[in-house]
């Protein structure tokens, strides 16, 4: 059984929304591990998203992008 929604559909990535507790936990938890990686951080300097124009990526938006793009080039 599927527990998430899609809310949105937007440069083709599906934003959702967890419909309880335990699964923001995981996420924040998980969110948080990834954060802390260096390939994370790598790709932050690579991407310059810390830098004073774009400080304002949430965090949430910044590991969903990562993952995104991680993601596609394993595709490859």
């Amino acid at each position: 059984m599927n527990n998430f929604n899609a809310t949105s559909w937007n440069n083709s990535s599906v934003q959702v929304i967890a419909k309880n507790e335990p699964e923001l936990e995981t996420w924040d938890s998980l969110k948080q591990a990834i954060a802390l990686t260096s390939g994370f951080q790598r790709w932050q300097l690579e991407r310059k998203v810390n830098s004073n124009e774009e400080q304002n990526i949430p965090l949430d938006k910044q590991v969903s992008l990562y993952l995104r793009e991680t993601l596609e080039t394993l595709a490859y």
